[in-house]
Formats: structure tokens, sequence, C-alpha cells
């Protein structure tokens, strides 16, 4: 499965970070925003990357070039900052079968395997991941609704009331059949081209999409006190890993004195 990768954000609220690079490359934890996303779509099985870059895109290819642990990179440029669909649609190309798709300025420590599984039993046509956050903060996202079954029945990007607290967490996977909705969707009020309208309008004509709730946690790193939550709870999750290594380590060592 391929995966996508939007990453021709500028960042302007992350300035100053963002002032010499674009936002991509802004460093958490000693490495770019990018490693991190590249890093967990290579140990999800990607076949190939598509980075879709715009603003100081060389920043991005001069650092990565064209291959990320063995799996090869192919870049698309978008052109004007004019929305996610509008991105999205930059790889249509490349695509001819089910793929991830990756905001490239998001931190995950989640269970992004099981958004992939579901998309691979053949029971829906996407998956999303997606959240629960407090009532008042519903509204800088795209939030959705679902049925009974799990199955998201409406998204609305960044409402003014927001009917539900679920919000989409920027992984998802998608059939093929995004890229016509892509190709539908028309100008928002901020002048861009939603990929929340273009999920509307597969809603619309009955596809059947997912809602896996998220295990673990986010950060969409917008603002510079983002970058600095993202890498403080990356630290503490390494932390946590390396104290379970060293506490089996220690009943291994007993178990074996034991023997003896």
């Amino acid at each position: 499965m391929k995966a996508v990768v939007l990453a021709a954000g500028e960042g302007t609220r992350l300035r100053p970070l963002t002032e010499d690079k674009p936002k991509g490359m802004v460093e958490v934890d000693d490495e770019p925003i990018l490693t991190h996303c590249f890093e967990q779509l290579v140990e999800l099985g990607a076949s190939e990357l598509l980075v879709v870059v715009g603003y100081r895109k060389e920043a991005i290819i001069e650092h990565y070039g064209d291959e990320f642990e063995g799996v090869p990179i192919t870049y698309t440029h978008q052109r004007e900052q004019a929305g996610l669909a509008h991105a999205l649609l930059t790889v249509e190309e490349h695509i001819d079968e089910d793929f991830m798709l990756i905001l490239g300025d998001n931190v995950f420590n989640a269970n992004l395997t099981d958004v992939v599984d579901r998309q691979r039993e053949d029971r829906a046509d996407a998956a999303f991941l997606v959240e629960e956050v407090p009532m008042e903060e519903a509204n800088r996202y795209g939030v959705c609704d679902t049925n009974d079954y799990g199955e998201v029945t409406d998204v609305i990007e960044k409402p003014d009331d927001p009917p539900t607290n679920l919000v989409l967490t920027g992984f998802y996977t998608f059939t093929p059949a995004i890229f016509h909705a892509c190709h539908l969707v028309q100008p928002s009020a901020r002048g861009e081209y939603e990929l929340s309208e273009a999920v509307d309008l597969l809603l619309r004509s009955g596809r059947t999409i997912d809602a896996v709730r998220m295990d673990g946690w986010r950060i969409d790193v917008g603002y510079p006190e983002d970058r600095d939550e993202a890498e403080r709870r990356l630290r503490a999750a390494r932390d946590d890993l390396e104290a379970d290594a060293g506490t089996e380590g220690e009943a291994s060592t007993e178990t074996v004195d034991t023997e003896e």
C-alpha cells in the first residue's frame, strides 16, 4: 500500500520555527516531523512514499533524497496553498489502489495499524482515525458524526457549532474513489478545496467510511507550544520503553539465577 504525505504547508503559526524551513522540517525530539511520519509509514508497510511539497520544498527534497529506509520517495508539487483536496490531486496519477494518507504536521503514538487493517478488510471505502476532544476545542478541526455501527455519517470542516466532539486526526486510508470526489469539490468560504468536502461527497454517493477510535495520542503541530508538547510526549514514551526493557532484562536475569 502506498502512502501519501501532505507536506506543502508554510506553517505561519509556527514562526519563528518556520522562518527558514517548511513546517514538516521543524524538529521534534531532534528529528524533523516528517521523519517521524516516514518512520511510522514504513513500519506500516508502505511500498512508496508520495510526498506533496510546496513551501521551501528544496529543504525536504535535499534532506531525504529519493528514498527513506529503502522505501522509494516520489515528490509532487502543490504550487499554491489551496487546501488538502487540491494537494491530494497532485498524486492522483501515481495511485491506482488503496492508499494511506497522513498530514505531515502531525506526530502520532497511536493505533495506526488498526486503520490500515480495517481498510484491508474490504468492508469500507475509507477508514479514519478519530479522537474525542473537549467540546470547546472541536471547532478547530474537521468534525465527524457516526452511526451505531461506527460508520462516518457526516464530516464538517471547522464548524461554528460542532454537532459532536469526535474529530479527524490526520491519518486516513482511501480507495482511489477519493480522487473523483476531490475533482468535484468547490472552493470553501476560505477559498480552499477542503478534503472534508470530498469526504462528504463520498458519503452522499453511498460510500462506506469507518471511524477507528484512537488508542494513544497525537499532536497537531500548529504552534510552537505544540511542538514542545510533542517532544515531551515522545521522550516520555521512549523513557517508558527503556524502563520496560530494563525491567524485562532484570526479570530474565532473575530467572536464570533461580534456575542455577
